[in-house]
């Protein structure tokens, strides 16, 4: 059972009303107009029942999204994931030595120019955030894997569609950034809500005036167990 799917314990909620700890998860609903961007609660809204296999919440389905990256997982779920098929989840640098697909002074996976010769590269936010989704690719949520041109490790939507956890601990700078695990797996076992993990490669969410965070550099801390609609994962093995 996923972050999502469980009743959250009321000891990591003190002084909230408990009709209100049930299931559920945060699902982008936007806005009707302009707002102010420095109030995210504006935007999101937490759906109960909202959950990997229903993301926009009761009612929904995964029909026709069977290719899409899953979401609304938790770090715990996407680390459970991993050590299940053998595999762990990569550290910060791990992951930004494979997004850069080679490219390590480039702006982007690809390049320097957001859209070379005008070709959408990756699944980003076109348009006024968070109001106005042009979605001149056609997709206005997530979009399904190898839609768009892979690294030069041919590598897949290491740039926008979701947010990809990683195994590295949130911190606000770098150089604070302590020793990585020698394997992206071993990581302490035991999490709080306030917990906080790397995540990297922005989201479809993410636009020029808000969050250009889909540059392999960019980096953003997550609550372990906060899960929304545009926070994902891939897993790696070592070479």
């Amino acid at each position: 059972m996923t972050v999502a799917e469980r009743v959250p314990d009321p000891a990591d909620f003190p002084g909230e009303d408990p009709a209100v700890l049930v299931p559920g998860s945060q699902v982008f609903v936007g806005t009707p107009g302009p707002v102010p961007l420095d109030d995210w609660t504006r935007w999101w809204a937490w759906v109960p029942g909202a959950q990997w296999r229903h993301p926009e919440g009761p009612g929904s389905t995964l029909h026709g999204r069977e290719l899409h990256p899953v979401v609304h997982v938790g770090y715990e779920d996407a680390q459970a994931y991993a050590r299940w098929a053998d595999k762990a989840l990569p550290t910060e640098v791990e992951w930004e030595h494979a997004a850069r697909g080679g490219m390590h002074q480039a702006t982007y996976p690809w390049g320097q120019d957001f859209m070379p010769a005008g070709r959408i590269m990756a699944n980003t936010w076109h348009g006024r955030f968070p109001f106005e989704n042009l979605a001149p690719h056609g997709f206005r949520r997530t979009s399904p894997v190898k839609r768009f041109p892979p690294n030069g490790f041919g590598l897949f939507d290491v740039a926008g569609n979701v947010w990809e956890w990683t195994s590295s601990a949130w911190t606000d700078s770098l150089a604070d950034r302590g020793p990585e695990p020698v394997r992206a797996c071993c990581v302490p076992a035991t999490l709080t809500e306030q917990d906080h993990r790397v995540t990297k490669g922005g989201s479809h969410l993410c636009a020029p005036s808000y969050c250009h965070r889909y540059r392999p550099a960019a980096r953003q801390g997550h609550a372990v167990r906060s899960t929304t609609g545009h926070v994902g994962f891939r897993c790696c093995r070592p070479a």
